[in-house]
């Protein structure tokens, strides 16, 4: 696997498994093999999968190279959460994101249940400022 100096840069200070200490434990090609025991379930597959990153046909998304094969690791990078509108929901979003990013995910959010600017809030006779003011 040929790797620039930055990618190999990347890959030191962000991917590669290290110890206690903080120094790397494990080489890009430790790498690869971790990912392709983790998402494949045939060791043709692991085979095939290991080749195709190897020769640099495709790469997963850096959680996936970061987690895969860690007990509880997030492989995904992206959720994007609803929120109703309610006091309830928007709470209860905040709270799923937060368990999102402790995992190693990202989140974004959908305003589109939200009531637009200017609608009347019955609760309070108030006006709403909409899902982003």
């Amino acid at each position: 696997m040929q790797l620039t100096v930055n990618a190999k840069k990347v890959l030191e200070s962000r991917i590669l498994r290290k110890d206690e200490n903080g120094d790397i434990t494990e080489s890009p090609k430790n790498m690869l093999f971790r990912v392709a025991t983790a998402l494949t379930q045939y060791k043709d597959e692991q085979k095939d999968f290991y080749n195709v990153m190897k020769n640099l046909y495709f790469l997963p998304n850096s959680p996936c190279l970061m987690n895969a094969g860690i007990p509880g690791g997030q492989l995904l990078a992206c959720f994007v959460l609803p929120i109703e509108d309610n006091m309830e929901s928007i709470m209860g979003t905040l709270k799923d994101a937060a368990l999102i990013h402790k995992s190693g995910g990202g989140t974004g959010f959908s305003f589109s249940n939200l009531r637009p600017e200017n609608d009347t809030v019955k609760t309070t006779g108030g006006v709403a400022s909409g899902p982003v003011s």
